[in-house]
């Protein structure tokens, strides 16, 4: 049985909703996140990457920062720009970026279903990261930022979003980068109970993206539990704000490498080094894009190669092992390039699939870089499995797109 509750969101007057909603904190710097919204004061980065506020220098984790995104956050209730909906309510969130849409339920999931672990998780956090978004909740008394949750689809919740996406949305818009955001509003008790008695039959919800997000609700929960002598369990920091799409419509693109050198290597050396794991094909100047997985391309000097992993290479039943990002970490990057550690080892770095193999080709030919490695997705289904088994996904296995806009609906934890 999964708990998915309706709320009061907290969300942009209509007519304020596109100037308002913004990416995520964790997909831009801060320059870049200060460059974005330094003509519109209503952008929702002034709350989540408050720091753009401060002068350039300032600490991201000083008390100032905090206390900044607070006030950027009561500034946009106060001057009427947002308001908060009087009933509990479920949302529906739709996003369409080129021929791909998804359609996601906004709802309040449970911490405690979390922390049992019928919520899922699939990924390990970093204490820094996890520290930082703590603070943000609890010096806002808000979730900004929604988890992407995801469950095994099924009709009846299918049949029910549907009938609300007839109706006419509340917001409809397309962001500067070309994805359409659509928000509905359920008011229809039917629905709503549909939806409710057919997420209780639900065993579990799996986090796609969000692992920081929904750790951060806790630990906010632990500490509120702690100093609330009246705890029932109903108080509004039990649960979190999520969007929750069907498995079926997932869409994981490609997470690439880039390695800074060869390790002391020559490209010859290098070449022969790798030949013993995976099978090499050249392939010419034009980037190569994977078909399927255990597949890989790799750019060296001006020449695309095919990567294909040698059969025995790894181990297919361990459902960890048999992931693409395993299968090169174990074979190349640790041995040949002496990557032991890809979460803290400066001479790599991961590039979403969003930037296209374009991107790896550019930064290899800058030089700055020796080597660039191109992933076939990794699947859903192998997410779930990981999860199911309860292990741990290599770090940047996925990368999902679009990616969920921040303010298009705020959970107050009071």
């Amino acid at each position: 049985m999964v708990d998915v509750r309706p709320f009061k969101g907290l969300r942009p007057k209509p007519e304020f909703a596109e100037k308002i909603a913004s990416l995520p904190y964790d997909v831009m710097s801060s320059e870049e996140a200060r460059e974005i919204a330094r003509d519109n004061p209503l952008s929702y980065l002034h709350v989540v990457k408050p720091e753009i506020d401060l002068p350039p220098d300032v600490d991201l984790y000083s008390d100032e920062v905090y206390e900044q995104g607070a006030k950027n956050l009561k500034r946009l209730i106060n001057a009427g720009y947002m308001c908060q909906d009087v009933e509990p309510r479920y949302y529906v969130y739709r996003q369409i970026m080129g021929g791909h849409s998804q359609i996601g339920l906004v709802a309040l999931a449970s911490v405690e279903e979390y922390d049992k672990d019928i919520i899922k998780k699939h990924e390990l956090t970093r204490k820094k990261k996890e520290d930082d978004r703590t603070r943000h909740i609890s010096t806002q008394n808000a979730q900004s930022g929604p988890v992407f949750l995801t469950y095994k689809h099924r009709d009846d919740i299918d049949g029910a979003v549907a009938k609300v996406v007839e109706s006419q949305p509340t917001v409809d818009f397309t962001a500067d980068d070309g994805v359409r955001h659509t928000f509905w509003i359920i008011t229809d008790a039917e629905i709503e109970k549909t939806i409710r008695d057919a997420f209780r039959d639900i065993d579990c919800l799996y986090v796609a993206d969000g692992h920081h997000r929904s750790a951060s609700a806790s630990r906010v929960r632990a500490e509120r539990m702690t100093i609330n002598p009246k705890h029932t369990g109903e108080e509004e920091y039990n649960f979190f704000l999520t969007v929750i799409f069907p498995d079926n419509q997932m869409n994981i693109l490609d997470y690439n490498r880039v390695v800074k050198d060869l390790n002391g290597m020559r490209e010859k050396e290098f070449i022969q080094k790798i030949a013993d794991k995976f099978h090499i094909y050249e392939i010419g100047g034009e980037p190569y894009k994977p078909a399927q997985k255990h597949e890989f391309g790799m750019l060296l000097g001006n020449m695309w190669y095919k990567l294909v992993a040698k059969e025995g290479s790894f181990d297919a039943s361990d459902p960890v092992g048999a992931l693409d990002c395993s299968v090169l970490q174990e074979n190349l990057l640790a041995p040949v390039l002496g990557i032991g550690d890809p979460r803290t080892d400066e001479r790599i770095d991961f590039i979403g699939g969003i930037r296209g193999l374009a991107e790896l080709d550019k930064l290899v030919k800058s030089k700055k870089w020796a080597v660039a490695f191109a992933m076939f997705p990794t699947g859903i289904d192998q997410l779930m499995a990981i999860a199911d088994a309860g292990k741990i996904m290599p770090p940047k296995s996925t990368w999902f797109e679009p990616k969920l806009r921040s303010g298009m609906v705020v959970h107050l934890l009071d």
